[in-house]
């Protein structure tokens, strides 16, 4: 048997269905907590959060 590696952090294709929109809605979720705590300490990650509520927000706006 040989040995198989994995890149960390790799990413795969999500799916169009219910499980997809409900991965993306999760990590919306996450992000938006994540910003508004980012929001007292520190501006650069409440910037970073946010441009990725964006990208989700695009993806959702995008299999609707």
């Amino acid at each position: 048997m040989e040995k198989q590696y994995c890149k960390v952090g790799s990413s795969h294709p999500l799916d169009e269905g219910v499980q997809g929109i409900t991965l993306l809605e999760t990590q919306l979720q996450h992000f938006m907590r994540k910003a508004s705590e980012a929001a007292r300490a520190d501006s650069r990650m409440k910037d970073f959060f946010e441009s990725k509520i964006l990208k989700i927000q695009k993806q959702l706006q995008e299999f609707a």
